[in-house]
């Protein structure tokens, strides 16, 4: 009998035109901005090429190590064509220097969308199934109980032996059956069209979050599928059910994460909290600077300059304290000369014996403001974002989004996943520095013996992390959106067995 039933009710919809146009309007908006989201890419990752090779060719320029300036660039990632999140919002180059820590909030943006792309900014593939799908879904579910019970229908139906829990689960069965078409044929050309296109590159973890980003979809479209049968289920009309799944829909989708957007909007920073680290961080550069002034005054070279009488070398010493709110301060020593007059040569090895003292001590300052500056930026930057995304949650949408951007790598932890890796590679290349006793060498300050060879480096290299992150960051909310679905359906069915027909 339930078979009977869901295959009646699956023809009923599928006869439907509410059917055919979700078919059409879901394949034509996803595959057609599935078209243009892939320009983008292709020129962000044109963009990412370029700034790498920029930034190489200007760091073989360079001829002492004090004057290189390494500079990492984030490429652009894949899924954003999935949920852009914040991948295409948040910075993605930073300056990576021994004598600072850097973060995701130092990071400046490089390149420029496509043109062609602005008129659709926020249209990613999850918000078209976020606001056409699931009010696609309403429109299926408005009239499953309601329609039938005011034509009459229902009453026939359960003259029959078959119970009203059968009737409730056929009807859900069959319109999510209907939901998925539309939804599978659209990602199955989305995902054709990626692995054609010659730029993007699939692996074995990206189909597997992409299949979590499907079943999350299906979650979200079920979520409000039920909200519609709650409603149905609930009222006695189906114009009445038809008004209150609007309303519904409206405030869950649009109102209400927009309104959470405005009200938890980032904020300028607390002066007093910021003030005090930006205190605390000077206070340490100064005991430092404290420090390399004894060295000078202490060292046996006749006179505390810095010059070591080396006419023309240029050296530049400045303490950076930038906005409170961004909490820079860093200290820089930058020499690049190309020769040394005869004259200064005996100023060469107390030049050495000064960076081989300065720089280890730059860089372990650098730690001590990093444990201040670290705290500091999360209470200022994630803390909002966190309270943000707890009252998202009580929206579908903001659950589904969460959780998509989570699949996709494009929330906040995978962004801060890339900044990570450029610390870490920071202190690979401080180690390298060490092994090469690079502060001591001459070629710290002067290329007269020869340029620095930059190959040596280590080379940075980053890949996302594993599709098991991913699922761990999504569970929470895909967890909510399937407990949500068992409440809605229970309570449907509570509603719909104690109705009269």
């Amino acid at each position: 009998m339930l078979t009977t039933l869901i295959r009646r009710e699956l023809l009923d919809n599928l006869m439907t035109f509410r059917f055919a146009t979700t078919l059409l309007i879901t394949l034509l908006l996803i595959v057609a901005n599935t078209a243009v989201l892939i320009r983008d890419y292709d020129a962000r990752l044109a963009n990412y090429n370029t700034a790498v090779k920029t930034h190489q060719a200007q760091l073989q320029e360079m001829k002492t190590y004090s004057a290189g300036r390494l500079v990492l660039d984030r490429p652009p990632n894949p899924l954003s064509i999935f949920n852009t999140g914040l991948d295409k919002r948040l910075g993605n180059e930073i300056w990576v220097y021994h004598g600072y820590v850097p973060t995701l909030w130092d990071a400046t943006a490089h390149g420029s969308d496509n043109l062609f792309l602005k008129v659709f900014a926020s249209i990613d593939l999850v918000f078209i199934i976020e606001m056409l799908l699931s009010l696609m879904a309403l429109i299926f579910a408005y009239d499953a109980i309601a329609g039938e019970r005011e034509g009459g229908t229902l009453r026939l139906v359960l003259s029959h032996p078959v119970s009203r829990g059968h009737i409730l689960f056929a009807k859900y069965i069959s319109a999510m059956l209907c939901l998925l078409v539309p939804l599978l044929m659209s990602l199955g050309v989305v995902i054709i069209l990626l692995t054609a296109s010659g730029s993007i590159s699939l692996s074995t973890d990206d189909f597997l979050r992409i299949g979590g980003i499907v079943f999350t979809s299906i979650a979200y479209l079920s979520v409000f599928y039920l909200i519609g049968m709650l409603i149905s289920a609930a009222t006695r009309r189906a114009g009445t059910a038809l008004m209150f799944s609007m309303f519904v829909w409206g405030f869950l989708v649009l109102v209400y994460p927009n309104m959470i957007l405005v009200v938890i909007a980032p904020q300028r920073a607390p002066e007093a909290p910021t003030a005090s680290a930006f205190n605390q961080m000077k206070q340490v550069w100064e005991q430092f600077d404290t420090e390399r002034k004894r060295f000078l005054a202490n060292d046996a070279f006749p006179g505390e300059g810095l010059n070591f009488d080396m006419m023309g070398m240029g050296f530049e010493s400045q303490v950076f304290d930038g906005d409170p709110s961004t909490l820079r301060y860093y200290y820089q020593s930058e020499l690049h000369l190309e020769n040394l007059d005869e004259g200064t040569e005996s100023g060469v090895p107390h030049a050495q014996n000064y960076y081989s003292f300065l720089e280890p001590r730059i860089i372990s300052t650098a730690e001590q403001t990093w444990l201040i500056r670290k705290p500091t930026l999360e209470d200022i930057f994630i803390q909002p974002a966190n309270s943000e995304r707890i009252w998202l949650r009580f929206s579908p949408a903001g659950m589904y989004d969460i959780a998509t951007q989570a699949w996709a790598g494009t929330d906040l932890l995978g962004i801060q996943d890339f900044f990570e890796a450029v610390r870490q590679y920071r202190q690979g290349v401080i180690q390298h520095f060490y092994d090469k006793k690079v502060f001591r060498a001459r070629q710290w300050f002067s290329a007269d013996k020869g340029a620095v060879d930059w190959n040596s480096l280590p080379q940075f290299s980053f890949q996302r992390n594993g599709v098991e992150i991913n699922t761990k960051r999504a569970f929470p909310d895909l967890f909510l959106l399937l407990i949500v679905n068992f409440v809605l359906f229970t309570a449907s069915f509570l509603i719909f067995v104690k109705s009269e027909v």
